[in-house]
């Protein structure tokens, strides 16, 4: 098994100019990472409007035997004017194209929105759902799988996830599977993956520190009062190797993509976590 990373595990670096965007691709490739997932946040860079960062990127990862996995972009589909954010995201998906990207993977709502009721709720999925078909339609034509993820603190629980895709109705609209977002939700990770695997476009791998008593600043609190912060893959309370023989059991054969934000440098984390992916690859077939 071959792990990829998430350019957003390495947004410290990116922040502070000790990573270039294109040498994102060269570090990746040094650092033993099979796949580069290109993330608007942290990247410091709209793609969709930079067609020669985006052909040096593809020409580069080319070169350094780094396969662009999947393509990462924010969205708010239950805002008013969601006929401008379908054509944005659009915009996006031609840029993907561009790049010979065969995923992409939008949001749906802002991140911290929560709905306060279960009809305000209903009112942004019957929002939501024709803006992602006609995303999914658009990118259908360029050969390119659309995504939601669980993320965030309303679109993330697994049973809103399954409604979603199946009102969508699209062989091309799938989920990012994030394996410690469901934890915003106080949601089981193994329960809610199993759910969903058959629906998995690509998996983003994470670990958290999790707690049920505040430790202090920069813990995020959970929906029912729990506290978890990012960690380096392997070293949370989170139990990766059982989560690898749910995708193994469930014959996952798709991209892993490590997603790193905890507190350590992302320079010295991400190469653990990614020794630490394939340690716990090969414990999970024992």
């Amino acid at each position: 098994m071959k792990f990829g990373l998430s350019s957003y595990s390495l947004a410290g670096a990116l922040a502070d100019g000790r990573l270039d965007i294109p040498g994102v691709v060269d570090w990746a490739a040094e650092n033993g990472s099979g796949s580069l997932e290109l993330a608007d946040a942290g990247l410091g860079a709209d793609l969709s409007r930079e067609p020669e960062l985006r052909a040096e990127l593809k020409d580069r990862a080319a070169g350094r035997g780094v396969t662009l996995s999947n393509y990462v972009v924010g969205a708010d589909f239950s805002a008013p004017d969601r006929d401008a954010e379908v054509a944005r995201i659009k915009e996006h998906v031609d840029a993907a194209h561009d790049m010979g990207i065969e995923r992409l993977r939008h949001d749906v709502v802002p991140w911290g929105w929560k709905p306060a009721t279960h009809a305000e709720y209903l009112a942004a999925f019957d929002a939501v759902v024709p803006a992602c078909q006609e995303v999914a339609d658009y990118a259908s034509g360029l050969g390119i799988t659309t995504s939601v993820e669980n993320h965030g603190m309303a679109f993330n629980l697994s049973e809103r996830l399954l409604q979603l895709v199946h009102a969508v109705d699209r062989e091309n609209f799938k989920i990012t599977l994030d394996v410690g977002n469901f934890l915003c939700l106080d949601e089981v990770p193994e329960a809610a993956i199993g759910r969903l695997l058959p629906h998995a476009s690509i998996v983003h791998l994470k670990d958290f520190y999790q707690r049920s008593k505040n430790p202090g600043a920069g813990w995020l609190k959970t929906e029912a009062g729990n506290y978890i912060q990012g960690a380096v893959l392997g070293l949370g309370d989170m139990d990766i190797a059982r989560i690898f023989r749910i995708f193994r059991d469930g014959g996952y054969d798709g991209s892993f993509s490590i997603e790193y934000e905890g507190r350590e440098d992302c320079l010295t984390a991400v190469p653990a976590a990614l020794a630490n992916a394939t340690r716990l690859w090969e414990e999970s077939a024992a």
